[in-house]
């Protein structure tokens, strides 16, 4: 099947979803774990040959009566079909344990809910899925190649997408400067739809060729992730294991529930996340950071640094005030440059993150900000991307990978230009901490900002004149106490 087949069934099958009265998001879910069954019958073939090679009894991880090919055949009339899944299909598999497979389904599938309410639609949607062949890897790639475009659909369609996409250029040049290397773990905290673990494992494959056991250490021992909430739990997943990366180490949980006032139980030698941003986080669980401190952003940055090992290495998508801020943000900013190596800081444009924004919004102004756990920062190399012919980063014009490849080139000789430049530790402290992108090549002269960047400037002063009151607060709290 060429890509063009494969990607019109694609569009056929959510069309239809879409005329069932399902949006975007609960499409997606539908469409993620209706693949999911697809692909795992797929791999449960090849376990049990490579058992029957080795002379081993092989045990199905999913019971034949409800493995793909027996409920989608097609013999079951529409009704009978949808009441299949929805009263027994969904229980069995939510109830499955005793193995990591198992386990890893059954909180796959915890939520799932079947969302589509017309049974024809739903049994059209199921045949025309089963004529797609996972086993075959132009299909594969491609398919995995059409459903990143449906997740940077979701990021245009706005309202939750910050927590499934970060955009696939930002990430891939996240990856080729942290460049995390075979034997490493990789860990994604925040993970959403997994960008960050997927091209890993790409950039991690694509640099030589790999034994039978470093290729065996990728897929069960190197990618770690934690995701709060069910949908980008199931698409993070399902991003993964379309992309060859069968096994993740998943696990749904709220990351700040982990104390890292002490020394964590794990760490990790490449961190790379994009944390939630303008979230708030209850006060039970400011506790568990050497900073109390309720913003989502911050509580990221000390978790991060918690969890890297000795010599590892991070880069985290971090928003303007954090690094211009002062309270509890310059106590974890004078850390972090006293403990850790802040070698890189990259300045994105406003319209980066377009896809997060409000309808018409440019979306919050973040910088990417790269640290090793190899020693105190001396110096920082800096860089202001600036969208080609001065235009500015839209929705409907993001970012590409074309767009940052000046930057890899001058990063990686640390080259001092008209756009990038070199801010030395003490310079840092005589401007009070401020990490700010200030490029010291750009004439000054007069900007009149857009109305929505008006608009969000005002409101990232009022998150700042909150937090400020917060922390009033629990100082007096304390005080009182």
């Amino acid at each position: 099947m060429d890509r063009r087949e494969l990607a019109n069934k694609i569009e056929q099958v959510c069309e239809i979803m879409r005329r069932d009265g399902l949006t975007i998001l609960g499409y997606m879910e539908q469409l993620s774990w209706l693949i999911f069954l697809k692909i795992f019958e797929d791999l449960e073939k090849e376990y049990r040959l490579e058992a029957e090679f080795e002379g081993r009894t092989y045990e199905p991880i999913i019971d034949p009566k409800y493995s793909w090919s027996n409920w989608a055949r097609g013999d079951m009339k529409a009704e009978e079909l949808k009441n299949f899944i929805e009263t027994d299909l969904l229980r069995y598999l939510r109830e499955l344990r005793g193995s990591k497979e198992r386990n890893l389904i059954a909180t796959l599938f915890a939520e799932v809910r079947q969302q589509m309410r017309d049974p024809f639609n739903l049994k059209e949607v199921v045949t025309m899925l089963s004529s797609i062949d996972f086993t075959n890897p132009e299909d594969s790639h491609t398919l995995s190649q059409l459903y990143e475009e449906l997740l940077m659909m979701m990021g245009r369609e706005g309202g939750a997408a910050g927590e499934y996409y970060t955009p696939r250029p930002i990430v891939r040049l996240m990856v080729k400067i942290v460049n995390p290397k075979i034997g490493e773990t990789v860990f994604d905290p925040l993970a959403g739809s997994c960008g960050f673990l997927v091209e890993s494992f790409r950039w991690m494959k694509e640099q030589r060729k790999l034994t039978t056991e470093e290729y065996q250490m990728l897929e069960e021992k190197t990618f770690y992730a934690q995701e709060l909430k069910a949908l980008p739990y199931l698409i993070g997943t399902m991003n993964c294991i379309l992309h060859g990366l069968l096994l993740p180490n998943i696990v749904r949980r709220d990351t700040f529930e982990e104390n890292v006032v002490d020394t964590p139980s794990q760490r990790f030698d490449v961190i790379l996340t994009n944390p939630p941003f303008g979230g708030s986080l209850a006060k039970t669980l400011q506790e568990n950071l050497p900073v109390p401190t309720g913003s989502t952003e911050l509580a990221a940055l000390q978790y991060c640094m918690r969890k890297l090992k000795k010599g590892g290495r991070c880069g985290i998508v971090l928003p303007e005030g954090v690094l211009f801020r002062g309270g509890a943000y310059k106590r974890v900013k004078m850390e972090l440059l006293k403990e850790f190596n802040v070698h890189t800081i990259i300045s994105l444009p406003p319209g980066t993150f377009a896809h997060i924004a409000p309808k018409g919004g440019t979306g919050p102004k973040a910088n990417l900000v790269f640290f090793d756990r190899t020693g105190p920062t001396k110096e920082i190399w800096y860089y202001e991307l600036i969208p080609p012919n001065g235009e500015n980063y839209t929705k409907a014009n993001p970012v590409k990978d074309e767009h940052l490849a000046d930057c890899y080139g001058k990063w990686k000789n640390r080259k001092v230009s008209e756009n990038s430049w070199i801010v030395s530790i003490e310079e840092i402290r005589e401007r009070d901490y401020d990490l700010t992108a200030r490029n010291p090549n750009r004439k000054q002269e007069t900007v009149y900002a857009e109305p929505e960047e008006l608009v969000e400037s005002i409101l990232e002063k009022e998150r700042q004149i909150l937090e400020i009151l917060e922390e009033f607060r629990n100082i007096l709290g304390e005080g009182h106490e």
